[in-house]
């Protein structure tokens, strides 16, 4: 249960990161109110993760998890660059993460 907690807890995080793009500095009541509901909670999945998992690895799953999932949000919906040497250090990453999941 509580890799599904840091699963969901990193979608939470891209939730925020997507809304504070999209809130235009706090502006826009409707995405301001998803940055801070969606950040709640996804520390709050994150706490419920850390009953179980290792602090140091959890957190690192979930902040690269959200790096990473904002990155490609970010080139998908937003049109930021998609370069070759971007797509590489994502992919490297998202290795990485993958990485901490099984070295547990």
């Amino acid at each position: 249960m509580a890799w599904i907690y840091l699963f969901l807890a990193a979608l939470c995080e891209i939730a925020m990161g997507t809304s504070l793009k999209m809130n235009e500095g706090w502006t826009r009541p409707l995405p301001s109110i998803a940055a801070i509901a969606s950040g709640l909670m996804s520390i709050y999945l994150l706490a419920l993760s850390l009953r179980t998992l290792p602090m140091g690895m959890a957190y690192a799953i979930w902040t690269g998890t959200g790096a990473v999932g904002l990155v490609l949000i970010g080139i998908v919906y937003f049109q930021e660059t998609a370069s070759p040497a971007r797509l590489i250090f994502v992919s490297v990453t998202f290795i990485g993460l993958i990485g901490l999941r099984f070295s547990e």
